[in-house]
């Protein structure tokens, strides 16, 4: 049985995999710019999803508008993970290996 990670990733293969990617960056840097630059523009479309204009007449916070963008940067974010290729298990020792400086230096004061 997967795991969810491998999962997600499995399912980003499938759709990568059914794209056209004629307009795709074919070197390592085209490709990772290209995801961040993707990742950048989702994540502005998540802050819109915010009340982040003080200057303006606030609305009502819509949670699912704000997950729906938060999951498009998922899309990008696990593609680059996939161009790089890391498996989810290579993300997780990561993860623990930068979680762990992290906290060092919270505890040190950083």
């Amino acid at each position: 049985m997967e795991d969810k990670l491998e999962s997600i990733f499995n399912l980003q293969k499938d759709l990568a995999d059914s794209m056209n990617l004629d307009r795709y960056p074919t070197d390592m840097e085209g490709k990772i710019l290209a995801l961040c630059t993707a990742m950048i523009h989702e994540a502005a479309e998540l802050q819109r999803t915010t009340n982040w204009k003080w200057w303006k007449k606030p609305i009502p916070f819509n949670e699912a508008d704000a997950k729906e963008e938060l999951i498009d940067i998922w899309h990008f974010l696990v593609q680059a993970s996939i161009e790089l290729g890391m498996t989810p298990d290579d993300i997780l020792q990561e993860y623990q290996r930068k979680n762990k400086i992290n906290r060092d230096r919270q505890k040190n004061g950083y």
